[in-house]
């Protein structure tokens, strides 16, 4: 059983796989209008918290389907979308997946500290017909995701899709029939087709679901909906990409524990390599010209650039309204507060203990400078 997260619902279709979408049909049978898109009680749902104060979506539920009422990208949600956005960043203990006919609207919809993506994020493109993955996948491959996903649901022909895989860019590719009384026929050879360049380019594949009407040998069956998602597991064609045995690149902490320079009474230490554990920030890193810029300056003169900044951005308390992250770009230090879990003051509450309802003391303000420092160090030498 998946788990589904919809923050909002309705929506309007996009393309030919929108026909007869189950959203439509399900509202129709309570004279609801689908194409109005609307919050739903479930906005706030992954981090809402018991009366015991854990949160409701546990970890292991991932991962956790969003907007399957909805398009996460529809236009009438835009207003509402950067509180999802910082919703999934907080839960980074939780893998959230986003299907999406609307791969076209992606960089007007990601939030500012996405760079290449939130490692607790998969986008999964939809291309039901070959006229919409070659329209859609590749503008999908350039964009900036960390991992990507193809569903071909409904599944209305045999689609080619070999050349995109052989990107290496593309996780997995999921297959699935159509329901409802009006479903469009999905034939069984155009699964084995998708599933055998699947396998020839080590791309995971799932058959997730036959449809109402389902081709196989020169017939057409006539499948209930309690049994479509069953008759697939029976086929056992799913298949599993091969992972490479190579041992992972060791990361930045793990270098310099191993180097010469690993001091034990280093007090950053703990906290960076907790940092470099979490998904969310192991993956951060200086680009060149922010390296080049740190390599440039007086370690001195960059302190005092890093304190001023940290003071900037920190000093005071959190603001009533909302809680910004840290939004400019181009110098090392803006890079270093984003790794470090310093880039607002809920994270310093968060990763740091330092409480968001008062300015910050002499001695934190050190403490955040040097830690930036610290890191902005290690990853000079051990990237």
């Amino acid at each position: 059983m998946r788990s589904v997260w919809n923050p909002w619902h309705g929506c309007k279709r996009v393309s030919t796989g929108c026909l007869n979408c189950y959203v439509y049909r399900m509202d129709s049978m309570i004279g609801r209008d689908s194409s109005i898109v609307e919050k739903t009680q479930a906005f706030a749902y992954a981090t809402a918290k018991n009366r015991y104060g854990e949160y409701k979506l546990s970890s292991t539920e991932s991962p956790v389907y969003v907007c399957l009422s909805s398009d996460f990208f529809i236009e009438e949600a835009d207003e509402w979308r950067q509180e999802i956005w910082d919703m999934i960043h907080t839960r980074s203990d939780v893998h959230f997946k986003i299907i999406t006919k609307r791969i076209d609207r992606f960089m007007q919809c990601i939030p500012e500290n996405w760079q290449d993506g939130y490692e607790n994020v998969t986008i999964v493109c939809t291309c039901e017909n070959q006229k919409m993955t070659d329209k859609r996948l590749p503008l999908f491959l350039t964009l900036p995701v960390r991992h990507r996903e193809i569903i071909h649901e409904p599944m209305l022909e045999r689609i080619e899709i070999e050349t995109y895989l052989q990107s290496r860019k593309i996780e997995a590719v999921t297959c699935g029939g159509e329901s409802g009384k009006n479903a469009r026929l999905c034939d069984y050879e155009w699964i084995l087709h998708t599933r055998a360049q699947c396998v020839r380019q080590n791309v995971s594949f799932c058959f997730k679901q036959t449809g109402e009407n389902f081709g196989k040998d020169g017939r057409i069956y006539h499948i209930d909906r309690k049994y479509q998602i069953p008759q697939a597991r029976k086929a056992e064609i799913d298949f599993h990409a091969v992972k490479s045995l190579s041992p992972p690149p060791k990361n930045r902490q793990q270098k310099y524990q191993e180097s010469k320079e690993y001091d034990v009474a280093n007090p950053f230490n703990s906290i960076l390599l907790q940092l470099s554990k979490s998904p969310l920030y192991s993956d951060i890193f200086l680009t060149q010209k922010e390296r080049n810029y740190y390599i440039a300056h007086d370690w001195e003169e960059l302190r005092r650039e890093t304190e001023e900044i940290v003071r900037k951005n920190l000093f005071h308390t959190v603001s009533k309204e909302k809680d910004h992250h840290c939004r400019q770009w181009g110098h090392p230090v803006y890079t270093a507060q984003r790794a470090t879990a310093c880039c607002c003051r809920k994270c310093l509450y968060e990763w740091h203990n330092i409480p968001p309802n008062r300015k910050l003391t002499e001695r934190e303000v050190l403490y955040v400078t040097d830690l930036l420092m610290e890191w902005m160090k290690r990853d000079i030498q051990y990237s």
